[in-house]
């Protein structure tokens, strides 16, 4: 029979517990001006968009932002471009949107993009 030293042991019990003790992998966070996109989605376009990934729209005229990110042609060229030209906006939207918070809204709406997901509008 074959006796293990207490320290071999104990070694070998912790190297079989360590990937249960450790902490849980989470999603990957999003890049600071996705982030910021996220935030100001937030304050700035709930009152008619869903801003999230599978959301509905509180005016039914307002597209959710993940139709929109999945359209075919979008990018962040294609959204920014938009944005930034005041004239695409409804006459509800009076309000200019700055250039900075344009990229970091077109980089939040990309991360909405799945692949395979039909738009429904």
């Amino acid at each position: 029979m074959i006796l293990l030293r207490p320290a071999l042991l104990l070694a070998l019990a912790a190297g079989l517990l360590a990937p249960s003790l450790a902490p849980a992998r989470t999603a990957k966070a999003p890049a600071p001006s996705a982030a910021r996109g996220l935030a100001f989605a937030t304050a700035h376009c709930t009152q008619c968009h869903a801003i999230t990934a599978n959301g509905s729209s509180p005016n039914p005229e307002s597209p959710p932002f993940d139709d929109i990110a999945n359209r075919e042609g979008v990018t962040a060229r294609t959204f920014a471009a938009f944005l930034a030209d005041a004239h695409n906006y409804p006459e509800a939207m009076n309000f200019t949107v700055q250039r900075a918070a344009i990229r970091d809204l077109a980089a939040y709406m990309l991360t909405l993009r799945q692949p395979g997901y039909r738009p429904t509008r």
